[in-house]
């Protein structure tokens, strides 16, 4: 994979080429990043890869921002093919460092920013670089989309800020409430971005995805660590079975923020990606199962439980704005969803930790 240093700029597009497989996502009609020169941070994170691997298929110029270790882990970028992977230019920086977001933020023209500290279960023991990373490495984002110019920001946050939904079907105006470090830190991250908008007229989108799944995604998700347990063990653990989600596939919420970066109407705008629907964690541990022909005993252990007040109780999408704005909808069915990531962690199955609880 591409390292170059930042003064050689971009890798060039295979102009005249995209990706025909069907793969069962939106293709984003109307909604084309073709030559963009796009930034995304957190791309080795299990969305940002996926993003990476679509922009690259869409003949976009693509910088990968990685956060910087020794051993100069990519992360998930690892599972895409040599062909795409020949495409993109990593650069390895920190969020928290103004310098390291503003040199990889220069020449682009959009920056999706993804990249945060998500664990929410980490956030009660490490709040204060949980806000470090998802508060102060926002700023740095914003800071220099002004100072560069930058034509377009996606902000990524998260249905978390909504806390337990007071609504049957949530909409973007409901009311903020944060239930756990991580939530507030992606609200103030959010007021953030608003306020550079108004302030300095960032061409700027937030998307609030509802819990997204698939392939890469690691055992501190709900729906791989019922999947990687199962695979090995007839006794599942989890934290409470009776909390709803609301589930889309990888794809769909990728083909969102492309959609998001690339139509001008949803400048200004905060959208929902989500299915419009929601289901219990039991119910979806019993849908794991009945897919894998499996019937493991389902147990709930406290060390996996949020603290009472911190729990989120419901989540469901009202997905109308992102289909009046974006002509979004999701296209991968729960099923569908569940049997691809399920195949997946098979085939990767000693990426997942035994008996380990990941936060």
């Amino acid at each position: 994979m591409g390292s170059r240093g930042i003064d050689q700029g971009f890798p060039r597009g295979r102009t005249g080429h995209r990706d025909k497989k069907d793969d069962g996502v939106n293709s984003a009609a109307g909604a084309s990043l073709d030559q963009a020169r796009v930034l995304v941070t957190g791309a080795g994170g299990f969305i940002g890869s996926h993003l990476v691997e679509r922009l690259v298929d869409t003949c976009a110029s693509v910088r990968a921002f990685i956060r910087y270790t020794s051993r100069f882990d990519e992360g998930n970028l690892v599972h895409l093919p040599a062909s795409k992977r020949d495409n993109i230019e990593v650069v390895a920086g920190d969020l928290r460092d103004a310098s390291s977001v503003r040199d990889a933020s220069r020449g682009c023209s959009h920056i999706f920013h993804l990249g945060a500290l998500i664990g929410i279960p980490y956030s009660y023991l490490r709040p204060a670089e949980v806000v470090q990373t998802n508060v102060t490495g926002t700023l740095n984002v914003l800071l220099a989309a002004r100072d560069l110019e930058v034509e377009r920001l996606v902000h990524t946050s998260t249905s978390e800020v909504y806390g337990t939904g007071v609504m049957e079907s949530i909409v973007e105006e409901h009311p903020l409430q944060a239930q756990s470090p991580y939530s507030a830190s992606k609200i103030g991250a959010e007021a953030l971005v608003e306020s550079f908008r108004r302030s300095f007229g960032i061409p700027a989108t937030t998307v609030r995805p509802f819990n997204t799944f698939g392939p890469r995604q690691s055992a501190r998700a709900l729906i791989p660590t019922i999947i990687s347990q199962a695979l090995v063990s007839d006794r599942i653990k989890l934290g409470s079975t009776t909390p709803t989600r609301d589930y889309t596939y990888v794809t769909d919420t990728v083909d969102g923020l492309i959609r998001a970066g690339s139509l001008e109407d949803a400048i200004g705008e905060v959208i929902h990606l989500g299915s419009n629907d929601e289901i219990s964690v039991g119910d979806i541990a019993r849908r794991i199962f009945g897919h894998m022909g499996k019937s493991p005993d389902l147990q709930e252990d406290p060390e996996r439980e949020r603290p009472k007040e911190s729990e989120v109780l419901r989540l469901r999408a009202n997905n109308s704005k992102a289909g009046r704005i974006l002509n979004w909808e999701p296209r991968v069915s729960l099923d569908d969803g569940l049997k691809e990531t399920i195949r997946w962690i098979e085939e990767h199955l000693s990426l997942f930790p035994r008996n380990q609880y990941s936060v």
